[in-house]
């Protein structure tokens, strides 16, 4: 990934993907059934309730029906097959769908692979905890696609078609066609399919700029294998960073998505596609009132990547960054706990060319503004190497222009470097020096401050935020004096660190 969040982890959400289909069956319920209209839910309205303030704007239903037969025709189901022992050869990591249903079984997935949350939390076969399988046995999943090119051109989520070895597209006409998997890219979790065929119906595309927080969207897809289900809510946010390290600025919606929706499209009032439907908060494996759809710009941006090189290429600054919280932005005199709060900067990245330094906070990236941390990885990720970019940081006070050219986020040193910030030490911790603001705000002198936390440091306990003051009764300041502490340690190390005011001592088995 490009950029490094070092942020303290919120509450890990249920995230997985939806496309998932499960082991357990799907309830069938049936009931009345009938068509909303304006009119008659307005009449009712109005004799139910007073007449609206002056000052409130009364907004029109959409014509969600007139949306479903306009663009229904454009919306695929997506079914796939793999052999179980060609995706567990696979190096590259995830190699299924995780809509898999409970007929097949999985690959075994590497915890880096940017999948393996949503495999596990959903009891995918072959992971921990799942009921083994012959590796012989085919893998099955489904999922949903729509149609932007009337060549056959067909946009999907990657997790839809990751290592599947067959790939069927039915069109709404009950047609069905084998398709080509021409690219697919696991960070934005995009995929471009195409078949063999002319003159389909394809959506319209509309962009996310425009869409507000509370505005209608409808969902077209298959959850659970039902093909052409239609579901209907409202924006509930925009730019949405989830834990899931994807450089995806997620739009999320209270449309009802479930396990068959993934890769389907998200329409705007209008009937323009905005999203791919991608992601769902449960903690049950289905739809609980919070779905992720991927921007259509985005999408549209990986599409055309693909399309031209079968590849996609994302970018890197060179950075581990936090969020900035109140007490930050006190002691560094910023107006607002807004930016990305730098924690340190890799060696020979644009980032340390560009002159940024630990202590830093980005405000701005191109104009755009840094709200959170995870702004700065969705939008520099999505940027191309060689591609230069104008940051606006606040240090000691005041605003600085500083202007970085962007390298490849692919590059083999880069991410070896950034893997060593962590767990240089056998630790597993990202350490920077705490400026003399941080200091004077803590109370402390010397000590590190802990951006980033993995392996036996995370196992023990020890959390992003805390600050290191000494390893085994030996002070640190400095990341020479972390390994001459370390160098003398055995198998089990204690750790005093300064947490909410308080010092606690934390032992940290090494293994």
């Amino acid at each position: 990934m490009d950029t490094l969040l070092s942020t303290p982890r919120r509450l890990v959400l249920a995230l997985v993907a939806a496309g998932a289909i499960g082991a357990a069956g799907a309830g069938l319920v049936t009931g009345l059934h009938h068509e909303a209209r304006a009119t008659p839910v307005a009449t009712v309205a109005a004799a139910v309730a007073p007449a609206a303030p002056a000052s409130v704007p009364t907004v029109a239903m959409p014509d969600f029906a007139a949306i479903t037969r306009a663009n229904a025709p454009a919306v695929v189901n997506i079914s796939v097959v793999g052999d179980a022992r060609a995706m567990q050869m696979r190096g590259d990591a995830a190699a299924a769908d995780d809509d898999d249903d409970d007929s097949g079984a999985g690959p075994q997935i590497s915890p880096d692979d940017p999948f393996f949350e949503f495999f596990r939390r959903f009891g995918m076969p072959g992971l921990p905890g799942a009921q083994a399988q012959p590796r012989d046995t085919p893998a099955r999943g489904e999922g949903s696609g729509f149609i932007v090119g009337s060549d056959g051109l067909i946009l999907t989520n990657a997790h839809v078609v990751y290592g599947a070895k067959e790939v069927t597209v039915k069109l709404s006409d009950r047609r069905e066609f084998r398709a080509k998997v021409l690219g697919m890219d696991p960070k934005t979790d995009v995929a471009v399919i195409r078949i063999d065929a002319q003159n389909l119906p394809t959506v319209r595309l509309g962009n996310t700029k425009d869409l507000q927080v509370g505005e209608w969207v409808l969902a077209i897809g298959a959850p659970f294998g039902f093909e052409n289900s239609v579901t209907a809510g409202v924006v509930s946010a925009k730019g949405r960073s989830l834990p899931d390290d994807s450089l995806v600025p997620f739009l999320q919606t209270d449309v009802a998505i479930n396990p068959g929706n993934s890769g389907g499209p998200l329409f705007n009032a209008r009937g323009e596609v905005v999203g791919i439907n991608s992601q769902i908060y449960t903690r049950s494996g289905g739809y609980q009132g919070v779905s992720f759809a991927i921007p259509i710009e985005l999408a549209t941006q990986i599409q055309q990547q693909i399309v031209a090189h079968g590849k996609v290429e994302h970018a890197r600054l060179g950075v581990a960054v936090q969020e900035v919280n109140q007490g930050f932005a006190e002691s560094f005199g910023l107006p607002s706990p807004e930016g990305a709060l730098v924690s340190s900067v890799q060696d020979g990245s644009p980032a340390a060319k560009a002159g940024l330094q630990p202590g830093d906070v980005l405000r701005e990236v191109d104009g755009q503004r840094i709200v959170s941390s995870g702004d700065l990885p969705a939008y520099v990720g999505m940027r191309r190497p060689g591609q230069q970019v104008q940051l606006t940081v606040w240090r000691q006070g005041k605003l600085q222009q500083l202007s970085a050219t962007l390298a490849s986020a692919d590059d083999a040193k880069a991410k070896k470097t950034a893997q060593a910030s962590v767990e240089k030490g056998k630790l597993g911790l990202g350490l920077r020096p705490l400026t003399p603001q941080e200091q004077q705000q803590v109370g402390v002198q010397g000590g590190l401050l802990i951006g980033q936390v993995a392996g036996p440091a995370a196992q023990a306990g020890v959390v992003a935020g805390d600050v290191l003051l000494s390893i085994n009764n030996q002070p640190v300041s400095s990341m020479d004096t972390v390994q001459a502490a370390m160098a003398k340690a055995g198998k089990t190390v204690a750790l005093l660190v300064m947490r909410g005011g308080d010092k606690i001592f934390v032992p940290v088995h090494l293994g």
